[in-house]
C-alpha cells in the first residue's frame, strides 16, 4: 500500500485533513521547507520520546485512548515523504481534549502516507471511531442506486428538512488546514470550472465569499445554505481560518436544492437538501448530482490532476474531486431536523439513538445545542455501509422516533429498540 501511495504522490508536498466532525489542530497549519523540517527533527532527537509524550490524562478522544508510550516511541521520529510527523498528526487531539456532544477522532493526517507510516496508531483509531471497521481486512462499498430506498417520505409534522451530504477532495493539493493560498485558489478554480458544466435542474452559479456583504453571508448561513465562519476552536486550531474568506464560496443550483461548498472543512462538500420530509427525492438528487459532477470533472481538459481509485475504501475520485479522505464524513451524512417535543426529554432518548446507530446535535452544527426541541438527526456510521444502506438506516430510525413521539403524545409508553449491528452480516 505504501508503494501505491508513493506512486500517487511522488514529487509533491501535501497535507490532508483526516479528522472527526470536530477536527482539532495541526501543529502549525503551514508547510515548512525540507531544510527547516530536517533541522527540527534533528533537534527533537536530543530528547527521548518519553520527554515528548503528551499529557492525555484528561482527554477524551480516539487518539488519546489508543496512543501509548510504546507506540509514541516507535513513531515519533518517523516522517512521511511530505515531512509530516506523528506530533503533527496528534496535535488536534492534544489541543482539544474533548467535546460536549461527540467523541472526536483527535488526529489528522498530513499526507496519505500517514496511514502507512503511522498505521500503528491510525488503524486502531479508525477501528474505534468506526465501530469495529478494520481498514486492513474490510472494504468499503459504494451504492448510488436511489431506487432501492423505501419509506422515504417522512411525516412533515415532525420533520422540518432533509439533507444528504458528503465531502470530496482534489488529489495532489493540500487540504484546507495546511494548503497555501495558491492551492486553495486552485481548488476553487478547478471546482468552479467543472461545476459550470452541470445542466438542467442541476445548473447554477458560484458565489465567492469575498464578494458577498456580511448581510448576504449571514442570510445564507441562517438558511443553512452556507457554512458558518470558522470561529469554533475545533476549526481555528486546525488552521481552517487562515486567509479567510479568500477562495471560499458556495455553488448552488437555481432551486437551492443542490449545493457545493468550496474550501470549508473539505475541498468540496456536496449537499442535496430541501425543506420537508421527502428524503427519497433528496437522495435521488444527491446520487444524480454526484454522478454528474464526477462525469464533468473526469472529462474536463483544464485540470492537471489525475483520478484514481482509493483501494482501501473502494471510493472513486474523478478529476480527483472524489477521493474521500475525511474519515468521519467520507461516505455520507444524511440528516433531518426533527421536532421532538416529548421524546427529546425522555431519559431513554440517548439509548434509543445509540441502538438505532443515530446521533443528534443542534441545527447550527456540531458545537451547538438544540433550540426549541429541534435536532439534527444523522447516521453515526460512515464506513462499512454503502450510501443506500446509510440513508435507509436514517429513514428507518427517524420513522421509529416519529412513532415514539406520537405514542408519547397519546400518553403511551415507548420501547428501546434492539441494537443494530454496524455491518451487514
Amino acid at each position: 500500500m505504501a508503494s501505491t501511495f508513493s506512486r500517487m504522490l511522488t514529487g509533491r508536498k501535501t497535507a490532508v485533513l483526516l479528522a472527526s466532525l470536530g477536527a482539532g489542530a495541526l501543529a502549525t497549519g503551514y508547510l515548512v521547507s525540507d531544510t527547516n523540517q530536517a533541522a527540527h527533527l534533528e533537534r527533537r532527537k536530543l530528547y527521548p520520546p518519553s520527554a515528548d509524550f503528551p499529557d492525555l490524562r484528561k482527554h477524551n478522544n480516539c487518539m488519546a485512548s489508543n496512543l501509548t508510550p510504546a507506540i509514541y516511541s516507535r513513531l515519533r521520529d518517523k516522517v512521511t515523504p511530505a515531512n509530516w510527523t506523528l506530533d503533527q498528526c496528534i496535535q488536534t487531539g492534544v489541543d482539544n481534549p474533548g467535546h460536549p456532544f461527540i467523541k472526536t477522532v483527535g488526529m489528522v493526517a498530513g499526507d496519505e502516507e500517514c496511514y502507512e507510516v503511522f498505521a500503528d496508531l491510525f488503524d486502531p483509531v479508525i477501528k474505534e471511531r468506526h465501530n469495529g471497521y478494520d481498514p486492513r481486512t474490510m472494504k468499503h462499498v459504494t451504492d448510488l442506486d436511489s431506487s432501492k430506498i423505501t419509506s422515504g417520505q417522512f411525516d412533515e409534522r415532525y420533520v422540518l428538512s432533509s439533507r444528504v451530504r458528503t465531502g470530496r477532495s482534489i488529489r495532489g493539493l493540500s487540504l484546507p488546514p495546511a494548503c497555501s493560498r495558491a492551492e486553495r485558489r486552485e481548488v476553487e478554480r478547478v471546482a468552479v470550472q467543472a461545476l459550470s458544466g452541470l445542466k438542467a435542474d442541476l445548473a447554477g452559479r458560484y458565489y465567492r465569499l469575498n464578494e458577498m456583504t456580511e448581510q448576504e453571508q449571514q442570510r445564507l448561513i441562517d438558511d443553512h445554505f452556507l457554512f458558518d465562519k470558522p470561529v469554533s476552536p475545533l476549526l481555528t486550531c486546525a488552521g481552517m481560518a487562515r486567509d479567510w474568506p479568500d477562495a471560499r464560496g458556495i455553488w448552488h443550483n437555481f432551486d437551492k436544492t443542490f449545493l457545493i461548498w468550496i474550501n470549508e472543512e473539505d475541498h468540496t462538500r456536496v449537499i442535496s437538501m430541501e425543506k420537508g420530509g421527502n428524503m427519497k427525492r433528496v437522495f435521488e438528487r444527491f446520487c444524480r448530482g454526484l454522478k454528474e459532477v464526477q462525469s464533468v470533472c473526469l472529462h474536463c481538459s483544464y485540470c492537471p490532476h489525475k483520478w484514481r481509485q482509493y483501494e482501501r475504501f473502494n471510493l472513486m475520485c474523478a478529476c480527483s474531486l472524489f477521493l474521500v479522505l475525511k474519515w468521519i464524513d467520507m461516505a455520507l451524512k444524511a440528516g433531518e431536523n426533527k421536532r421532538a417535543s416529548s421524546i427529546s426529554q425522555d431519559p431513554r432518548f440517548s439509548k434509543i439513538l445509540d441502538n438505532l446507530r443515530l446521533q443528534k446535535r443542534g441545527t447550527g452544527g456540531v458545537d451547538t445545542a438544540a433550540v426549541g426541541d429541534v435536532f439534527d438527526i444523522s447516521n453515526n456510521d460512515r464506513i462499512g455501509r454503502s450510501e443506500v444502506e446509510l440513508v435507509q438506516l436514517v429513514i428507518d430510525g427517524v420513522n421509529y422516533l416519529i412513532e415514539c413521539e406520537k405514542r408519547l403524545e397519546k400518553g403511551q409508553d415507548i420501547k428501546v429498540p434492539a441494537p443494530l449491528s454496524q455491518f451487514r452480516k
